[in-house]
């Protein structure tokens, strides 16, 4: 645990009791401040209730005494309108704070020098993550991991001079956290989203690029024009190093075919590791995804004064990928299953769609979001027959008809075991089933981790499959 000392003796409240507001309560409580919790939702008070985690109700109290407020980073701050915890903090003068910044203050209280990777972007931060805390670990250090992804950030292990904490940030948790100030901060990239919670592209991604100008080297992705203009108003104000899966660069980090090569003002490179082969790195998005990983973990450690002369290559081909990400399940012959139950927009699903060109049998469908498919449409080629389940079935072949040949599956479970037998019967190279939905998942499953664990399960009892060994 990492304790909140600098709240040592002071009056908190916490709203929000989900993971990270449990974790905060408990970090503050551990550290002798006076914490006053609470949560609109009964079973959220019921579960803090279990923990000891003290109750009050904060539409009554007294919020002069106050020092902080520590918000769940799921409630809203700013937009579509401030919170009723948020206005009441902000009447009495009560900063608003999450618990990255708890963590960012003990870090610069405890250990100031210790190294803290923060990654954001719209797309491709947990992957990313994972990667940077996969290559150190491969390189023997000691790594904690954590924010966005897995565990609360408050229940790691605490800062010291040879921990790395890599951690995944949201635009919410960066909108509560003012003192960041992390060792590398990694701009991946910029599209359209959460814009219901931050008014405007604009404003999501002026919150994304705080981490960029707070951090003591930026690596900033210019794969698109809001981390170019990034690239361009961080050179004013420290080290920053750019990374591109999509033009070369110098001097910066970038792919030459499938390597990754960092290059020097005078175009000189040094090749660092290849994803040719590397099945949990497949696609540009995930290409991107590893030349922030690499520019991150070498950047760090020659900040720090250490060797950069890592196996990279080894790193990078062991890398186990994350769970319902483009994640290889197994084999039939030369047919292979991928599990992509994450990708729950087209946004996502064209990912998918660019990274297997070809003889893809796609299972798509589940609960609708806005746009549908139609931006798809440039990728129907490579689709040899499309499986549709759930609310979106009939929308979604309406979208096909006439241009990707479709049965309406209804259930995953149909669809997998047409797709399976259809792509058995293909002469391509490597026929691919896919399970890449292009939509949310609670028409059929709790959540999408849920249905991809049921589309494992499902692949793993088909005749003859091999499952993919491990790494």
């Amino acid at each position: 645990m990492i304790r909140a000392t600098s709240f040592k003796g002071k009056s908190v409240a916490v709203f929000g009791l989900g993971a990270s507001g449990i974790a905060s309560a408990e970090a503050l409580i551990a550290s002798g401040a006076i914490v006053s919790a609470w949560d609109d939702g009964i079973a959220a008070r019921d579960a803090a209730i279990a923990r000891d985690i003290p109750l009050f109700d904060l539409s009554v109290v007294d919020w002069s005494g106050f020092a902080a407020l520590v918000l769940a980073p799921g409630v809203p701050l700013t937009h579509p309108e401030p919170h009723w915890t948020v206005k009441r903090a902000t009447e009495h003068g009560v900063a608003v704070i999450g618990d990255i910044e708890i963590f960012a203050r003990e870090r610069a209280l405890h250990a100031p020098g210790s190294p803290f990777i923060g990654i954001t972007g719209t797309n491709g931060k947990s992957t990313t993550t994972a990667l940077i805390s996969h290559i150190l670990r491969h390189a023997g250090l000691d790594v904690q991991m954590g924010g966005n992804i897995g565990r609360p950030i408050l229940t790691l292990e605490p800062p010291e001079p040879g921990r790395f904490h890599v951690v995944e940030l949201s635009s919410f948790q960066i909108d509560l956290t003012p003192t960041l100030g992390p060792t590398v901060g990694v701009m991946l990239n910029v599209t359209p989203d959460h814009l219901d919670r931050h008014g405007s592209i604009e404003h999501y991604a002026e919150i994304k690029e705080r981490l960029v100008l707070g951090a003591d080297i930026a690596a900033v992705g210019i794969d698109d024009d809001f981390g170019l203009a990034m690239l361009r108003r961080r050179i004013n104000v420290g080290p920053v190093v750019a990374f591109s899966a999509e033009k070369s660069i110098a001097p910066g980090y970038s792919l030459l075919g499938d390597t990754i090569v960092c290059s020097n003002r005078e175009g000189l490179a040094v090749k660092l590791g290849s994803l040719e082969g590397v099945p949990t790195l497949r696609g540009k998005h995930n290409g991107q995804n590893a030349l922030a990983a690499v520019a991150a973990v070498r950047e760090c450690l020659s900040a720090l004064g250490r060797t950069t002369d890592l196996d990279w290559q080894g790193a990078l081909s062991s890398f186990p990928g994350l769970p319902h990400r483009m994640e290889e399940i197994g084999r039939i012959g030369k047919v292979l299953f991928i599990n992509d139950s994450k990708a729950t927009n087209a946004d996502s699903t064209e990912k998918a769609l660019q990274s297997f060109p070809r003889d893809v049998y796609w299972i798509a469908g589940g609960k609708p979001k806005a746009g549908g498919i139609e931006s798809l449409e440039p990728h129907f080629g490579g689709i040899t027959k499309a499986y549709l389940i759930g609310e979106a079935t009939d929308a979604f072949a309406a979208t096909l008809d006439g241009k990707v040949p479709f049965e309406r599956s209804g259930t995953l479970n149909e669809a997998l075991w047409a797709a399976s037998a259809d792509a058995q019967l293909s002469d391509g190279q490597e026929p691919v089933v896919l399970l890449s939905p292009a939509c949310a998942s609670y028409d059929q499953f709790r959540n999408f981790e849920v249905r991809g664990d049921c589309f494992r399960g499902l692949v793993a009892a088909l005749p003859g499959i091999e499952l993919r060994a491990g790494p």
